[in-house]
């Protein structure tokens, strides 16, 4: 692959984590659409798309890095007996985990043929917005927010099961969780905190077991994955500083629209 494709795509990859138009699903369509000399076969282009990923989660850790070690301190001595706001949060995305890891595990062959096929999805980037519509919808209806502090286990369960739906191209991974997360009561800014929490722990244990392929007969992606990786993270870095700022202010309607007007020219183009 050339690096020029892999910057591209590790810029690509950056941008669209954070801001809700699926990353995958524009890894998937844009290749097809200009060409790009990218191996887009489930079985070399996941690893590829996980190490872009880990860029990107390595700029989050680093982003709420004071956040993660009071956080894993907290969890050591809630095991210890001593419970806390900070042992509690580490428990919650612990749960909010567990439903897209057991299935991305269990239906990993599956996904992966599915970024061999750009139309679809671009499809499921216009049910994206959809989708994100119906989370402005659910604020709209809410009297008051709840604070983030007062989720508990069952809460963070329900905007894991939304989780699940990043593993299909064209689905966003932050969109769909924001989007669960205000349906529970949380505002848009503390659902897109939690969001962003969130990407970290599923995305490291994706690389956990795809990071590995890159060696043998990948290894040729070795490189552009490196490249990718580290631009995808300086992106991404100043896309979660933009957009937590951003939902201070604004809701997911107009983001949504945007998936869905990227989804319908998708469409076209492909065809």
């Amino acid at each position: 692959m050339p690096v020029g494709s892999a910057a591209l795509l590790g810029i690509i990859q950056g941008f669209a984590e954070l801001f809700p138009f699926s990353s995958l699903g524009l890894l998937v369509i844009l290749p097809h659409l200009i060409h790009l000399s990218v191996p887009t076969h489930g079985a070399r282009y996941l690893p590829f798309l996980v190490a872009l990923h880990l860029g990107t989660a390595i700029a989050l850790l680093w982003l709420f890095r004071r956040e993660w070690v009071v956080m894993i301190r907290g969890w050591v001595l809630w095991l210890r007996g001593q419970r806390s706001h900070e042992g509690k949060m580490a428990w919650m995305l612990i749960w909010a985990t567990i439903p897209a890891g057991l299935v991305g595990l269990a239906l990993k062959h599956s996904i992966a043929h599915l970024f061999s096929k750009p139309l679809l999805a671009a499809l499921f980037l216009i049910l994206n917005g959809l989708l994100m519509l119906l989370g402005d919808r659910w604020h709209k209806r809410q009297s008051t927010s709840r604070a983030l502090a007062t989720m508990d286990a069952k809460t963070s369960v329900k905007i894991g099961l939304f989780q699940i739906l990043a593993l299909i191209p064209g689905m966003s991974r932050s969109g769909a969780t924001i989007t669960a997360g205000v349906g529970q009561g949380l505002s848009f800014e503390d659902a897109a905190h939690f969001s962003f929490l969130l990407a970290t722990p599923i995305i490291f244990a994706a690389a956990l077991v795809e990071l590995p392929k890159l060696s043998g007969s990948n290894g040729s992606l070795l490189v552009p994955a490196l490249l990718g990786g580290v631009i995808a993270g300086i992106t991404a870095y100043l896309s979660a500083r933009f957009l937590l700022g951003y939902f201070r202010m604004h809701n997911l309607f107009t983001l949504a629209l945007i998936s869905m007007g990227v989804g319908v020219l998708g469409v076209v183009l492909i065809h």
